[in-house]
């Protein structure tokens, strides 16, 4: 069986992100890599949370949450039978929170992080069944931070670092098995504020993607992605810690792909991230998530088209400091990719 549906399973994974742990975003996949013979893709999501809180059952925040765009590219191409190379463009990490309801004790407070993510990347078969592939990762960020209470406010410029990506892949095409392990380094920024300066950590992580075919165009596919959280951090110079973390996280996604005919392919994915505990900061008010996905691919000659939704449940969280309770609250994603082959 050598049916896949590589860019579907990607899209729906990216999907899943949305309000994924820490200020996980894309997910830092790299599977633009494991496509046969030369491969572009370019793709879009829109993701709209709706979050929002009490605080001592009077105060209402509103949605805290703005919706917010995310766009990705990728390009890949062989040199030979065993070397490709590729690269990816993607937005890795990234936050945005708005508190605009009067009279809820933070209105007026608000704070953005934007990063993009270009990973260059080189494969080697070591055998038909097993490679190895390795890059490395530019990431570039930039935020700006206002607390109505203090008051305080600062507007970072941009700031940059580059990490590596290192892994390996199992794979037996006749049944679309691939069993694909990779590492991504942390990264460190320091980035000039209008008033004061930002120190940002962005964790390591590891990326866990598995496909494999259970019966004829059908695939089973999922990925399990940890990220270092406890030893990422964003601090102000002057307002100090903005965002810590207490706990790691672990992101599952598990889904279901069919092939439907020779033009058609859908699928299915289900997600979840378990609560950690604890006081949720005010930028980052939800606690854990679980989520439901689908997908369709459309082929016509060289191109594929492909989009998909995912409904995520956001675990209800209390702030620190205040002690709000937020809770009932969800986001919607939804993204579509365009492909060629070549």
């Amino acid at each position: 069986m050598k049916y896949t549906v590589t860019t579907l399973a990607a899209l729906a994974m990216t999907t899943s992100m949305a309000q994924a742990g820490g200020l996980d975003r894309s997910g830092q996949s790299i599977s633009a890599i494991f496509e046969t013979g030369g491969y572009a893709d370019i793709s879009y999501g829109q993701v709209m949370p709706s979050i929002e809180g009490l605080l001592s059952g009077v105060y209402a925040s509103g949605n805290v949450a703005p919706s917010y765009g995310s766009i990705g590219m990728a390009i890949k191409a062989d040199v030979n039978d065993k070397v490709s190379f590729g690269v990816v463009l993607d937005q890795p990490f990234g936050a945005a929170v708005d508190y605009a309801t009067a009279p809820y004790p933070l209105t007026g407070s608000f704070a953005h992080v934007d990063t993009v993510g270009l990973t260059a990347l080189g494969r080697y078969k070591i055998t038909d069944a097993f490679s190895v592939h390795a890059g490395v990762r530019h990431i570039t960020a930039s935020g700006d931070y206002t607390n109505s209470r203090g008051p305080y406010s600062s507007t970072y410029s941009e700031g940059s670092d580059v990490g590596y990506v290192v892994g390996a892949a199992f794979e037996k095409p006749e049944i679309a098995l691939r069993v694909a392990l990779t590492y991504s380094s942390a990264t460190s920024f320091a980035l000039d504020g209008t008033v004061g300066d930002l120190s940002a950590e962005m964790p390591q992580s590891v990326n866990l993607d598995v496909q494999t075919g259970i019966a004829a165009n059908t695939l089973l596919f999922g990925t399990i992605r940890w990220a270092d959280w406890t030893e990422a951090s964003i601090v102000d110079s002057l307002a100090g810690d903005l965002i810590t973390y207490d706990k790691d996280v672990f992101t599952y996604s598990l889904g279901l792909g069919r092939k439907f005919s020779d033009s058609f392919s859908g699928s299915i994915s289900l997600g979840y991230e378990a609560a950690q505990g604890g006081a949720a900061s005010n930028l980052s008010p939800t606690d854990g998530q679980t989520s439901i996905g689908i997908g369709g691919k459309y082929t016509a000659g060289n191109m594929e088209i492909s989009g998909g939704i995912r409904y995520v449940l956001l675990g209800d969280a209390t702030t620190e400091i205040l002690g709000a309770e937020f809770s009932g609250n969800t986001a919607l994603g939804a993204g579509v990719k365009v492909a060629f082959r070549f």
